[in-house]
């Protein structure tokens, strides 16, 4: 599992997406989180303003796996 750093929370779906260089804007963001591709703390996420906080976990469906911290 890769830990990821963040200055601030809460951070949204979307821009941690782009801050892990997942996606390059916003638009391909929204359609792979609309795709049902991105889980939170276990549970599929469809909404792109998700709020992420310290200890969350994303995966991505590939299953690569991410731990703010």
């Amino acid at each position: 599992m890769n830990t990821i750093h963040i200055a601030s929370y809460p951070i949204k779906l979307d821009q941690f997406l782009k801050l892990i260089d997942v996606v390059g804007c916003g638009r391909e963001a929204k359609v792979l989180i609309q795709n049902s591709s991105i889980r939170v703390n276990g549970s599929i996420e469809t909404r792109r303003g998700r709020k992420l906080y310290k200890e969350f976990q994303v995966e991505l469906k590939d299953g690569t796996a991410f731990v703010l911290a």
